[in-house]
């Protein structure tokens, strides 16, 4: 009888609680991960719409040291020829309006929903 104890204790092996403890780490690590890692994908597609706002911003005034004025169309503005041709394949321009002196124009990315509008209005210095 005592030789069949001593087998059993010497059997490899997780316990029922060592596993239910390591399923609940691995679950409280993925409830404080996920969330960050749908900020941290906000924050890249906000990044990408601001940096062809500033492509469109630089395309503008390269536009108008052509022509002495602001373009009214995007399409003026979205090519090689003022360097404006690549922008992100998600960025939507939403507004867009260009005078003799000054330009306006919104960005959006309609396919991810968590991303907000970026404005740049060349009178009031560029981008808040």
């Amino acid at each position: 009888m005592l030789t069949k104890l001593n087998k059993k204790r010497d059997e490899k092996g997780f316990t029922l609680i060592e596993l239910m403890i390591v399923i609940a780490i691995i679950g409280i690590l993925a409830a404080i991960a996920i969330p960050q890692f749908a900020a941290y994908r906000s924050r890249a597609y906000k990044s990408a719409l601001v940096s062809d706002a500033h492509t469109l911003a630089n395309a503008q005034e390269a536009y108008f040291a052509d022509n002495d004025t602001y373009a009214n169309a995007s399409t003026s503005v979205r090519n090689a020829t003022y360097g404006a041709e690549h922008l992100s394949s998600d960025t939507a321009i939403v507004l867009w309006r260009g005078g003799a002196n000054t330009f306006y124009f919104q960005l959006d990315d309609p396919v991810h929903t968590a991303v907000v509008t970026v404005t740049y209005d060349s009178a009031a210095g560029g981008m808040p």
